[in-house]
């Protein structure tokens, strides 16, 4: 399949610069290109070659001028000729698989740790998604069919990523022998007022990993929370060790999502060393803070 007939597609919703071209490929959850200028420019040319595009240069006071590119009749018709054509079979091929055709060699922890890396690359690729969606990604609207068509695209795409995470659960309760409720993340939903947070507290699965971490960031795109509050008892010992780089790996996590995010910490002995650095410098920002008292963390949490 040619990027020419994404391009043709995505100008028949409205004129676009090349550069605009190239941000809605390469945000996109499914157009299969990496949408380099190598590739939009490349395609913009051959498409103006064979009239399918014009161009105008729209000249700007303050700014370079620009070049926007609009689909002409014959592009229309291109485009329609298309869309009608038969569809490419579908593709089933995964990297993944080739990889673990030959696990067998693995002992059982190499294994599971291999079933983890890959399980929380699809939970990145859903947050990704996620986010990518609630920043408002390119989605032409300009009859209810298409908006239904567009939300079932999007559809498809949650429930392949979902229907893989099952397959891995499943793979690893037969191989490996973990239990569903091994993975469950427990934690509250808080609501003071119009404001809620998640609270995470659980001393039985405390944060080891930054893929915990990920667990409760997807928590809270879940539940469409960017608050969260965690207790000190919920966080490993490494957390507070900085040469670890556990501390460093969770909080980036929250700040790529834009996650407001407190710890309450009642065992001061906790508080020390580089620990309470980070603490000192975190704490005259407005993303992360951590608290010695639930109230006062609730409060800034909040507001």
């Amino acid at each position: 399949m040619s990027i020419s007939y994404a391009i043709l597609g995505i100008l028949s919703y409205k004129p676009l610069t090349g550069y605009d071209l190239k941000k809605i490929i390469q945000s996109s959850s499914f157009m299969p290109w990496s949408g380099n200028n190598n590739q939009i420019y490349k395609s913009l040319v051959e498409l103006l070659e064979e009239g399918f595009v014009i161009n105008e240069v729209q000249h700007q006071e303050s700014s370079p001028s620009k070049k926007i590119y609009t689909i002409t009749e014959e592009g229309l018709v291109k485009l329609k000729e298309w869309v009608l054509s038969s569809p490419d079979p579908l593709e089933f091929k995964k990297p993944f698989l080739v990889q673990l055709a030959w696990a067998d060699q693995l002992s059982a922890e190499e294994l599971n740790d291999l079933l983890s890396r890959y399980e929380y690359e699809i939970k990145m690729q859903i947050l990704s998604h996620q986010e990518k969606r609630r920043r408002g990604s390119f989605s032409p609207e300009r009859t209810p069919r298409e908006k239904l068509i567009w939300d079932m695209i999007d559809k498809n795409i949650v429930s392949s990523y979902e229907n893989e995470l099952e397959w891995v659960s499943q793979l690893r309760r037969e191989i490996c022998g973990q239990k569903e409720e091994d993975k469950i993340m427990n934690y509250a939903v808080i609501s003071r007022g119009d404001k809620t947070y998640i609270k995470y507290t659980c001393s039985e699965s405390p944060i080891r990993t930054e893929q915990d971490a990920m667990d409760l960031v997807a928590a809270c795109i879940e539940n469409d929370i960017k608050r969260v509050m965690i207790g000190s008892e919920a966080l490993s010992d490494d957390f507070f060790r900085l040469s670890t780089g556990l501390a460093g790996g969770v909080l980036q996590k929250f700040a790529n999502y834009r996650i407001k995010a407190v710890v309450v910490i009642s065992d001061i002995e906790k508080i020390k060393g580089k620990f309470k650095e980070l603490m000192a410098e975190s704490n005259k920002g407005n993303s992360f803070r951590v608290f010695d008292n639930q109230v006062k963390a609730e409060e800034w949490l909040i507001n």
